[in-house]
C-alpha cells in the first residue's frame, strides 16, 4: 500500500502536537517557523493552499528537526539564524541568542549616536548590538569586543553578511584589557544573571546559551562594576555608557555608574514594562 503523504496542515498540526507535548513553550509558533524553514513556504501562501503534499524529503527532514526542537535545541540553533532590529543574524553555540529586550539597548543607544561617533561594543557575541547600530547610523565607526575568540568569529562573519566590514574591528579582549583609544559611546550586554540562578533557568538557555555570556557570579553585579570604574579610561568627555541589566538590578547599576562620575542617569524598561536599560553620560569634572 502506498504511504500516505501528508498535506502542509496536518504536518503543521502534527509538528505543534509534538512540540506541545515536549513542553516547549510556544509549540506552535516553531513549529510553524521549522515548516517555514524547511519548506520556504510564507503564511500567505500556506493559507492558500494549506492541503499542498510535502515531498518525502520535506516530510522527512521536518520530522527530524521536530525533534531535536522537542530535545529543547533552541530553535536559533537549529535554523543557524535569528532575527534583531530588522536584520537576519548568524547564531551559534558560541554567542547569546539575541532576544528582544536588547533592542531597547540599541534603541537607546542611536539617540546618543551623531555622524563621525566611534562606538564600543564589550561583550559583543554575536555582534548584534554593533551592527545594528553600524547598519542604522552610516556615519560611525565601531569596535567589538569579546573574551570568546568563537563569538568574534561569528560577530565578523555577521559584519560581512551586513556589509559593515569597513566600519568595525573585532578585538579578543577580557572587557578592557587589550583595547586602547576613547569612543563616544560604550554599550554593553555583559553577563548579568547570578551564579545560583543559571540551574533555574529554561533548558534552552541553560544548556545551549554559552554560560560565560550567562553568569555574572554572585550578586550578578561583577562586570558592571568593572565596567563602570574602567570605562571612565575609554569614554571621552560627555560621552555615554549604555548598559542592558537584569529588571531587578537598576539601583545597583545605576549608583555604580553614579559613584564612577556619570551624570544625567537614566533607567529604560522594555515592551513588559520592566526595567532594562541603564545610561549615564561621563564628565570628568565629576570623576
Amino acid at each position: 500500500m502506498k504511504e500516505k503523504i501528508l498535506t502542509l496542515r496536518e504536518m503543521y498540526k502534527e509538528g505543534a502536537d509534538d512540540l506541545a507535548r515536549a513542553g516547549i513553550r510556544d509549540a506552535g509558533t516553531d513549529a510553524w517557523y521549522l515548516l517555514e524553514y524547511v519548506t520556504g513556504i510564507n503564511r500567505a501562501s500556506y493559507y492558500g493552499s494549506p492541503d499542498r503534499e510535502l515531498s518525502r524529503e520535506e516530510e522527512e527532514r521536518y520530522r527530524d528537526l521536530l525533534k531535536k526542537r522537542a530535545g529543547h535545541l533552541p530553535l536559533q540553533h537549529i535554523t543557524g539564524e535569528q532575527a534583531f532590529m530588522g536584520f537576519t543574524f548568524l547564531v551559534n553555540e558560541n554567542v547569546l541568542i539575541p532576544r528582544q529586550d536588547t533592542e531597547v539597548l540599541v534603541e537607546e543607544a542611536l539617540t546618543h549616536l551623531k555622524s563621525g561617533m566611534e562606538v564600543l561594543d564589550l561583550c559583543t557575541g554575536s555582534g548584534c548590538i554593533l551592527i545594528s547600530l553600524l547598519k542604522l547610523c552610516q556615519e560611525i565607526t565601531g569596535t567589538g569586543s569579546d573574551i570568546s575568540e568563537k563569538a568574534l568569529e561569528t560577530a565578523e562573519e555577521n559584519g560581512r553578511r551586513l556589509g559593515v566590514e569597513e566600519r568595525v574591528k573585532w578585538v579578543k579582549s577580557d572587557l578592557f584589557d587589550r583595547l586602547s583609544g576613547s569612543y563616544d559611546l560604550i554599550v554593553s550586554n555583559p553577563p548579568y544573571i547570578r551564579t545560583e540562578v543559571i540551574e533555574e533557568l529554561q533548558e534552552e538557555v541553560r544548556l545551549h546559551d554559552p554560560r560565560i555570556a550567562l553568569d555574572g557570579r554572585e550578586d550578578g553585579l561583577f562586570f558592571y562594576r568593572q565596567i563602570a570604574r574602567e570605562s571612565r579610561k575609554y569614554m571621552k568627555q560627555d560621552g555615554w555608557l549604555a548598559l542592558e541589566i537584569g529588571h531587578d538590578q537598576a539601583e545597583a547599576v545605576a549608583g555604580l555608574l553614579d559613584d564612577a562620575g556619570y551624570t544625567q542617569i537614566q533607567v529604560k524598561k522594555d515592551l513588559a514594562g520592566l526595567d532594562r536599560v541603564v545610561t549615564g553620560r561621563y564628565n570628568k569634572n565629576c570623576a
